[in-house]
C-alpha cells in the first residue's frame, strides 16, 4: 500500500495546509493584529508542532515551538502593531518551516535542491520548476479516480440495456395478455391473471430499474465533475507569496503598504497560475517601489500614509483577469520619457503620447530607479509580465491614472474552467449553461412567450429585458419552442450588470463540470463559451453568458420589431404589464 511505503503521506498534506495557513495570517498578523488572529496563529503552529513530533521531524517541530515563544507574550493583549523585529522573526521562522516541509516533498540531495533556480520572493524551497504554486492533489491519485469513475460508468450501461430489455418482455407480456383475453375457458381466466400480475410486477420492477439507473448516473456525473475539477488551483494560492513579496518590497523601501486580494475562488490550471504567479510577484513589487510615494510625500498630497496594493482575478466566460491596482502616483511619464530618449527608443522627430510611453515599460530595460537595490532598477519586471501573456495567449494593459495610482491587468484565455452548470434543451439540443450567471428561471405561457418571440423583450421583475430564443440561436433554421407548443422557459442571466432572458424549451438538470475550449478547427458562434464532456463519453457544448447578453441585444437591434406585427405585440405587451 502507498502509505505503507510513505509513512509521511499525510503529514506533509496536513503540515503544507499549515504552513499556508501560517503565512497568510503572519501576513495579516502585520496589517490588522488582534488577539483573535495572535489566537488563531498560536493554534495553527501548536498543531504542526504536534503533528511533527509525532512522525519524528524534529526540525519543524522545534521551529514551530519557537514561533510560539514569539507569541505567547502578545496573547490575549490588544496589540496595535507588532515590533518590526518580532515581525521579522516571525516571518524567518516560517521560511525555515516551509522550507522543511518542501524538503520533505522533495527528497532529492540537499545539494541538488540547492542548485535549482528560486522563484524569486517566493517562500524559501519553492522553485522555479515546480509543477504548481500549492497542489492540492495528486495527479496519479486523480487519473485513478477519473478511472474508476469511467469503469463505474461502465458497469451501469449494461443495467440501462436491462432496462430496455425489460421494457420489452413487459410490452410482450401485455401483448400475450391481450390473446389470451379472447380465451373462454376456467384455465385461460388463471393464466390472464397470471400475466397481469406478471405484466403489472415487471412494470414497477422497471421503473424502480429505471429510476436507481437515473440517480446513480446523475451522482456519478457530479463525481465526475467535481474529480475533474481538482486538477484546477484556486487563485487564492498565489495571494500568500504576492502579499510577501509586497510586504519585503515595502520593508526593504521603508513604506508602509497595505495590501489585499480579491477573486480567491476563481479556479484554473495550475501551469497558468504558475506562469501568472511569477509574472505578478515582479508586477506587485514594481507598485510598492515605483508607485507608492514615502509617506511624508503622501501626507503632502493629501494621501492616507499608508499606501494600497489590490490584486484581482476575475473569470468572464472563457477568460481570467489578473489585476493589480496601487493607490500611488502613477507612472512618472517625464522619467519615463527621459530614460526613453536617453536609450534611443523614440522616434525621431515625433514627440510621443503617454499611452506610447507607458506602452514602452513593458518592453523591458527602462527603470526610471535612481540605483540599483534588491527590489528595484535593472529594468526587468514589466517585460516579464507581458512575455507570459504572449506565451499564454493573452494580453497585458496598463491604465495609467497621473497623481492617483496606475492599474497593470493581465489578461488570458482558459483552457480548463470548472464551473456548475443549468442542463437546458433548445430545439432538440442539449447545452450547458453557467449556473453562477442565471438569476430565475421563468414558465412562460402561450401567449406571454409569443408575445416575448415577436418583440424579442420580456417583462421581468419590473424592467424590460432582451429576450433570446436560444434554439434560433443554436440553429438559425429550427423554430423556437414556443412556436411549435405555445410555452416555454426563460432563463433569466446577467453578465456585466447586463441582463436578459433566453428562452428554452425545458430544463433538464444541473451539473459540476469542466468545460474546455473548442479546437481551432471548429469555430462556434459567440454563444459557445466552450464543450465538456457528460458521462457517456459525448461532447455537450457551454455557453457563454457575456456572449448570450450580446447575442441578445445583436436579436433585439436586428429583430423585425419595425412590422406591424411586433408594433401591435408590444404595445399588447405594454398594455398588460401597466
Amino acid at each position: 500500500m502507498a502509505d505503507a511505503r510513505d509513512p509521511l503521506r499525510y503529514f506533509r498534506i496536513e503540515a503544507r495546509e499549515l504552513v499556508d495557513q501560517i503565512s497568510a495570517a503572519v501576513l495579516d498578523l502585520d496589517q490588522e493584529p488582534g488577539p483573535d488572529l495572535i489566537a488563531r496563529l498560536l493554534r495553527y503552529a501548536h498543531t504542526l508542532k504536534g503533528a511533527a513530533r509525532v512522525v519524528k521531524q524534529t526540525d519543524i517541530a522545534d521551529r514551530a515551538h519557537e514561533f510560539e515563544d514569539v507569541l505567547v507574550p502578545h496573547r490575549g493583549e490588544a496589540v496595535t502593531r507588532m515590533p518590526a523585529d518580532e515581525m521579522r522573526e516571525l516571518l524567518r521562522l516560517n521560511d525555515e518551516i516551509a522550507r522543511h516541509v518542501v524538503e520533505l516533498e522533495q527528497p532529492a540531495p540537499a545539494a541538488a535542491a540547492a542548485d535549482a533556480p528560486q522563484v524569486e520572493g517566493a517562500p524559501p524551497g519553492l522553485h522555479a520548476d515546480d509543477e504548481e504554486p500549492a497542489p492540492r492533489a495528486a495527479t496519479a491519485d486523480l487519473d485513478e479516480l477519473l478511472d474508476a469513475i469511467g469503469e463505474a460508468s461502465a458497469r451501469i450501461a449494461p443495467l440501462r440495456d436491462g432496462s430496455r430489455t425489460l421494457a420489452r418482455l413487459h410490452r410482450g407480456v401485455e401483448a400475450l395478455g391481450d390473446r389470451l383475453r379472447v380465451g373462454r375457458s376456467a384455465g385461460d381466466t388463471v393464466a390472464r391473471s397470471a400475466v397481469q400480475r406478471l405484466a403489472g410486477e415487471m412494470g414497477a420492477l422497471g421503473r424502480r430499474l429505471t429510476d436507481a439507473v437515473d440517480q446513480v448516473e446523475r451522482e456519478l456525473d457530479e463525481v465526475r465533475g467535481r474529480a475533474e475539477g481538482l486538477r484546477l488551483v484556486a487563485a487564492g494560492t498565489i495571494f500568500t507569496a504576492l502579499h510577501r513579496a509586497v510586504h519585503d518590497a515595502a520593508e526593504a523601501e521603508g513604506k508602509r503598504v497595505r495590501f489585499a486580494a480579491h477573486g480567491a475562488d476563481t479556479r484554473m490550471g495550475p501551469n497558468v497560475l504558475n506562469q501568472v504567479n511569477g509574472a505578478f510577484l515582479h508586477v506587485v513589487r514594481n507598485a510598492v517601489v515605483h508607485g507608492i510615494e514615502p509617506e511624508a510625500d503622501r501626507l503632502a498630497a493629501g494621501k492616507p500614509a499608508e499606501g494600497s496594493v489590490t490584486v484581482d482575478v476575475e473569470r468572464r466566460g472563457r477568460w481570467v483577469y489578473f489585476r493589480c491596482t496601487d493607490d500611488g502616483s502613477g507612472f512618472d511619464l517625464s522619467a519615463l520619457r527621459r530614460v526613453a530618449k536617453a536609450r534611443g527608443l523614440l522616434p525621431p522627430g515625433r514627440e510621443p503620447g503617454p499611452q506610447e510611453l507607458i506602452d514602452l515599460v513593458l518592453h523591458g530595460g527602462i527603470s526610471t530607479s535612481g540605483a540599483v537595490t534588491e527590489v528595484a532598477g535593472r529594468g526587468i519586471g514589466m517585460d516579464v509580465a507581458r512575455d507570459v501573456a504572449l506565451q499564454l495567449g493573452g494580453a497585458v494593459n496598463i491604465t495609467n491614472r497621473p497623481g492617483q495610482g496606475a492599474t497593470v491587468e493581465i489578461s488570458l484565455p482558459l483552457t480548463l474552467l470548472s464551473m456548475n452548470g443549468l442542463i437546458v434543451e433548445a430545439g432538440g439540443t442539449i447545452v450547458t449553461m453557467p449556473l453562477d450567471a442565471i438569476r430565475r428561471c421563468v414558465r412562460l405561457p402561450a401567449a406571454d412567450a409569443a408575445t416575448a418571440i415577436a418583440s424579442r423583450r420580456l417583462a421581468h421583475d419590473g424592467q424590460v429585458v432582451p429576450f433570446l430564443p436560444l434554439a434560433r440561436t443554436l440553429s438559425p433554421r429550427e423554430p423556437a419552442a414556443e412556436e411549435r407548443t405555445g410555452s416555454a422557459v426563460a432563463v433569466v442571466l446577467t453578465a456585466d450588470d447586463d441582463t436578459v432572458a433566453v428562452g428554452v424549451d425545458r430544463l433538464a438538470g444541473t451539473t459540476t463540470l469542466v468545460a474546455r475550449p473548442l479546437p481551432d478547427l471548429a469555430p462556434a458562434a459567440p454563444v459557445i463559451g466552450g464543450v465538456a464532456i457528460d458521462l457517456d463519453g459525448n461532447p455537450r457544448l457551454v455557453l457563454d453568458a457575456h456572449g448570450l447578453v450580446a447575442e441578445a441585444h445583436r436579436a433585439l437591434a436586428v429583430s423585425p420589431s419595425r412590422s406591424s406585427r411586433a408594433r401591435n405585440a408590444a404595445r399588447s405587451w405594454s398594455s398588460t404589464t401597466r
